[in-house]
C-alpha cells in the first residue's frame, strides 16, 4: 500500500506538471519568443539523457548481474531494440515536429496541429515506460535505493514535463488556436505518459525476467527521441546557445536528483 501511494502521487505529479507547463500559454500573447521554446526543449533533452543513464542503464546493468547475464547483452540488445522501436513508430505514424514544416511518416490529410500532437505523443511513450519500469524494479527488488532512484526519475521527468507542456502549447497558440484550446490540447498530450507508466507496472509480474532488457529498451527509445527531435529543435533557431544551456541545466538537475536520492 505504501508503494501504491508513492506511485499514485508520482503519476499525479507527472500529469500535473504537464498541465502547469501548458498553462504558460496564458502568460504570452499570440507569439512567444523562440528562445523560450529552445530553452524548454533543451531542458527536456538534458533530463532525458541523464535519466537514461542513471535511472535506466545503470540499474539494468546491476539487475543483469543478479540474473547471471553478461552485462553487455541486455545493454546492447535492449538499447538497440528501443532505438529501432521508436524509429519504426516514427515511420509508421504521421507527425510533424515543433518548429518544422516537414511532414514525416506516411502521407496524411491530418492538420498540422494534429501532427504536432502526434509527435509529442511519440516521445511521451518511452518516458512513461521508464517511470513505470523503475517502480516495477523497486517493487521486485524491495531495495530502498531502487525506490529512491524511481522517485528521483519521476521527479526529474515531472519537472521536465513543465517546459515540455509549454513547448507544445505555445506553438499551438501560434497556429491560431484559442488560449483555452491550446491549453486543453497541451494537457491531453501528456496523458499518454501516466497511461504507459501504469501499463508497464501492470505487466511487471510477467516481465520480471527480462527487466534489464526493458530498462535498456526504454533508455534506447529515450535517446532516440533526444537525438531525433529535442536536440535538433533546441538548436534550430538563432538562440542555439539558449538550447545548449537548457540541455546542461536539465542534465545537471537530473544528475543531482539521482546522486542525492538514488
Amino acid at each position: 500500500m505504501h508503494l501504491m501511494l508513492i506511485v499514485s502521487c508520482a503519476l499525479i505529479f507527472l500529469y500535473a506538471m504537464t498541465c502547469l507547463g501548458a498553462a504558460t500559454v496564458f502568460l504570452f500573447r499570440k507569439s512567444s519568443p523562440g528562445k523560450y521554446q529552445q530553452a524548454f526543449l533543451g531542458f527536456a533533452a538534458g533530463v532525458m539523457i541523464a535519466a537514461s543513464i542513471w535511472s535506466l542503464l545503470i540499474p539494468a546493468i546491476a539487475e543483469a548481474e543478479t540474473h547471471e547475464l553478461a552485462r553487455w547483452v541486455p545493454v546492447a540488445c535492449g538499447f538497440t531494440l528501443g532505438v529501432f522501436f521508436l524509429l519504426g513508430l516514427d515511420r509508421a505514424i504521421p507527425h510533424m515536429h515543433i518548429q518544422s514544416n516537414l511532414r514525416e511518416g506516411p502521407a496524411s490529410a491530418s492538420k498540422r496541429t494534429s501532427l504536432l500532437i502526434f509527435a509529442v505523443t511519440l516521445h511521451n511513450v518511452p518516458e512513461g515506460m521508464a517511470v513505470g519500469l523503475s517502480f516495477a524494479l523497486a517493487s521486485h527488488s524491495g531495495s530502498r535505493a531502487a525506490l529512491m532512484s524511481a522517485i528521483a526519475l519521476a521527479v526529474g521527468i515531472g519537472v521536465q514535463n513543465f517546459p515540455e507542456g509549454a513547448a507544445i502549447t505555445l506553438p499551438l497558440r501560434q497556429e491560431g488556436f484559442s488560449v483555452a484550446k491550446a491549453f486543453l490540447l497541451g494537457c491531453l498530450s501528456g496523458a499518454v505518459k501516466p497511461v504507459c507508466a501504469v501499463a508497464a507496472l501492470l505487466t511487471s509480474v510477467w516481465i520480471a525476467p527480462v527487466m534489464p532488457w526493458l530498462l535498456c529498451f526504454a533508455a534506447g527509445a529515450m535517446f532516440y527521441v533526444v537525438m531525433e527531435e529535442l536536440i535538433p529543435q533546441a538548436h534550430s533557431g538563432e538562440f542555439s546557445h539558449v538550447g545548449t544551456m537548457g540541455i546542461m541545466t536539465g542534465f545537471f538537475l537530473m544528475m543531482l536528483l539521482e546522486v542525492a536520492l538514488g
